[in-house]
Parts: structure tokens; C-alpha cells; sequence
């Protein structure tokens, strides 16, 4: 069986490439048991204890059996193209590949049956683990990212019991310069309190499962934020 596997920013710097071809006996293999194979075969990798299996556009959760076909990818821990969907239902999200302009992201929230509007902006600071960052630099496996989003807006709409939140997310992708925008949520509810928790969901939640990868670059290296193999 050969089985191929796309790997991702820091797995990808490991290993030098950014696809892993595996020759394995039989016609299918365990997850668990590939994910021991990949540590075997390719040392360089480190531990892949915190590395997610993607079939697909779909985090793996539990064991499955793989075969030759299925499109398989590595996920190092996330850091945390154009707009796709609306805002109603399930939500707007966008990966932006130039300026990102929060002004221009909320507005799209906006409407006469929301009394409520909150926004979060995350921006690039100068100094992070004390040392000085020059900029960052974000990758995203795209085709996952507007699949993956529309779970975490439809988890937002019923873990929070709110049917009319309009949302949008907008991230940057490619280089972002210190003080500049690198993500924008904005949510608008007919009641705030509902905008509040559900601006506090979304960023929480694309920071631990959306395929975005944030690489802090200084003026003698780079690192990985959320890289734990």
C-alpha cells in the first residue's frame, strides 16, 4: 500500500518537503499505527503525540482504518483566498491574502435587528517569549480552513443557544508586520450579551482547531507558536 501524506509548517521544515509517501505492506493500516509507522520512518519529525491526522478536510478523532486512496494530512498544534458563505447562516469567513482592514470586516455584520456589535482585532506585538519579533509569518492548509470554520460557527450558534448571531472572521495570511491586523471577529446580536460570549467563542475556538500556523520571525531565528513535537 502506498500512502501519501501532506505535511504543514513546522512538520514541513522538519522533513525538508512538504509530502511524506509511505510504502506500507497490506491494503490498509490503523490510524494509531500509521502515526507510530510515520514516527519510525521519519525520526526527524519528533514525537507526533500533539500532531492531528486529517482525512480529507476533517480532523481525525478516534482510530479509523486508512487505505491507499484516502487524502491524508499531518497537523502540527495550530497557533492558533476569498469570502465564502454569508453571514446569516453559517457565517462569513475569509483568508486574506493583503491589508486587512478591520473597519471594513465589521461593517459587514451590521444590521437594523442587532442593537449589538462586538469586535475583536488581533494585532502582531514587538516582543513576545523576551525576544524582539520582526514580523510574523501565518500558513493555513486553505482547503480545510472554510470546512473547519463553518463547524466552529455552527458550535458557536448551538453551545450558545443564539440563532440570530451574524459573524464574520476574517484572517490574514503570508506576512504580517508588528502592529498590524492579523485577525478580525465580529459578531452582532440583537442583545450584547449574546455579541460578548459569542465573540469570546469564535476566537477561542479558531485559535485551537483552525489550520492556521503562526511563525514568529526575529532577527536570529524563527519559531513555531504552538509547535510542541
Amino acid at each position: 500500500m502506498r500512502l501519501k501524506l501532506r505535511l504543514y509548517a513546522s512538520l514541513r521544515e522538519r522533513a525538508g518537503r512538504d509530502e511524506l509517501v509511505l510504502e506500507l505492506p497490506g491494503d490498509s493500516i490503523a490510524s494509531t499505527r500509521l502515526r507510530a509507522e510515520v514516527e519510525r520512518l521519519h525520526p526527524e519529525l519528533g514525537s507526533l503525540e500533539h500532531v492531528a491526522l486529517v482525512v480529507g478536510t476533517e480532523y481525525l478523532r478516534g482510530e479509523r482504518v486508512l487505505v491507499e486512496h484516502d487524502a491524508i494530512a499531518l497537523l502540527p498544534p495550530v497557533s492558533g483566498g476569498e469570502a465564502g458563505g454569508a453571514v446569516d447562516e453559517p457565517g462569513l469567513f475569509a483568508l486574506v491574502q493583503g491589508p486587512l482592514v478591520p473597519e471594513e470586516w465589521t461593517r459587514l455584520v451590521e444590521h437594523p435587528a442587532c442593537g449589538a456589535v462586538c469586535a475583536f482585532v488581533g494585532r502582531t506585538r514587538e516582543t513576545n517569549r523576551g525576544l524582539r519579533v520582526v514580523r510574523l509569518e501565518y500558513e493555513s492548509f486553505e482547503a480545510m480552513t472554510g470546512p473547519e470554520m463553518a463547524r466552529i460557527f455552527a458550535r458557536a450558534r448551538a453551545e450558545l443557544s443564539q440563532a440570530d448571531l451574524r459573524m464574520v472572521v476574517a484572517h490574514k495570511v503570508g506576512v504580517v508586520e508588528v502592529g498590524a491586523p492579523s485577525v478580525v471577529v465580529a459578531v452582532a446580536s440583537p442583545h450584547r450579551d449574546a455579541a460578548f460570549r459569542a465573540c469570546r467563542f469564535l476566537i477561542d475556538e479558531l485559535k485551537s482547531s483552525l489550520p492556521i500556523w503562526k511563525k514568529e520571525v526575529y532577527a536570529d531565528g524563527h519559531h513555531w507558536i504552538g509547535d510542541r513535537s
